[in-house]
């Protein structure tokens, strides 16, 4: 086996693609260049001892086709022949997915490179616009998506191709502004004494958040997952979950409106992921447009930057789709990310 270094190298169909996140796991395959991703059932990672065993079994035994490459992107730093996840137990090994699989070639990106790559051509009817602001074509875009953790990529244009850019974003700062912020900030859990937004923008951010606040208030805390917050959020006598869901999309905002300004993003600022999602209808969406415009002395700046809710369950996979049909029309370095079967 060798690994193939040129990034422009057309992939070979079928090709199947995935987004591997810490709780769930989508494919799809994509039969041709032409043809819409024919999608399978979102996966439960921990239904399944391997990556290896959930394409098997959510892919492979459920159709006749059978893919020559994959694209995968995973939920974690891809520095090795083993790739472990960071909320998940899984480890990608895509030398032996080579053989297992019967696959020809593997190209292994981080998740929120997907998520970049989907707001490149991401149509109107899959995000919901919040507030003002004019996207400049060709400009620099962010996606920012709370789910098991707090993912952040930016996607720049250059030399006429989408670059996207992933890091660690979502392991920022956040601290208080308001005086409920500094009534309910020692209250949250910290790591090493630190409150990062993926401590309190994600799925356990969640549930830190309303524990925080019922803290606050000096009372106990009786929800104990997202969805249980969620819910009571939606019904009156629970002041506590209600306001966890505000001030959860008002630090997004802050965080979205910091992004915007790292990566001058007047092409847009993306949310994405199914938890915010779900929070949505909760929300009010004057109230996140001010977080992310808050940002004296560049508020005007911020006035003119679009911000969307990504409303298509599965961008990742099309993002992935749509680097699977051209390669060559996104700037993205494979070294050590693509894994090929000599010939």
């Amino acid at each position: 086996m060798s690994l193939t270094l040129d990034s422009g190298q057309a992939l070979k169909f079928p090709i199947l693609v995935g987004d591997i996140g810490g709780t769930n796991a989508r494919f799809a395959i994509l039969i041709d260049a032409f043809a819409d991703p024919k999608t399978f059932p979102v996966a439960q990672t921990a239904d399944y001892a391997t990556l290896d065993d959930a394409i098997q079994a959510c892919v492979l035994d459920k159709t006749s086709l059978q893919p020559k490459s994959a694209v995968l992107a995973v939920a974690g730093p891809i520095d090795g022949n083993e790739i472990d996840l960071t909320n998940c137990p899984w480890v990608v090994r895509p030398r032996a997915m080579l053989e297992t699989l019967g696959l020809d070639e593997i190209i292994v990106l981080n998740d929120f490179e997907a998520q970049a790559l989907a707001v490149s051509s991401l149509p109107e009817t899959s995000r919901r616009k919040i507030g003002g602001g004019t996207p400049h074509e060709g400009a620099s875009r962010v996606v920012v998506g709370p789910g098991t953790g707090l993912g952040v990529a930016g996607l720049v244009r250059a030399r006429k191709m989408w670059i996207p850019v992933a890091g660690e974003g979502g392991h920022i700062d956040l601290g208080p502004r308001t005086e409920r912020d500094r009534a309910i900030w020692p209250h949250l859990k910290t790591i090493e004494g630190r409150v990062s937004a993926e401590q309190v923008l994600c799925g356990r951010g969640l549930v830190n958040l309303y524990e925080a606040i019922c803290r606050a208030d000096g009372i106990e805390p009786v929800r104990v997952d997202p969805a249980e917050i969620t819910e009571a959020a939606m019904t009156p006598g629970d002041p506590q979950s209600a306001e966890a869901v505000q001030l959860f999309s008002t630090y997004l905002g802050r965080v979205a409106g910091d992004l915007a300004l790292i990566f001058m993003a007047r092409g847009g600022v993306y949310i994405a992921g199914g938890i915010f999602q779900r929070l949505l209808p909760m929300v009010k969406p004057e109230a996140l447009r001010q977080a992310f415009e808050d940002k004296a002395p560049h508020a005007a700046l911020l006035q003119g930057i679009p911000l969307y809710v990504i409303t298509e369950p599965l961008a990742a996979l099309t993002g992935l789709a749509t680097f699977a049909r051209s390669p060559r029309f996104f700037g993205i370095e494979t070294t050590g990310r693509r894994w090929t079967v000599s010939a």
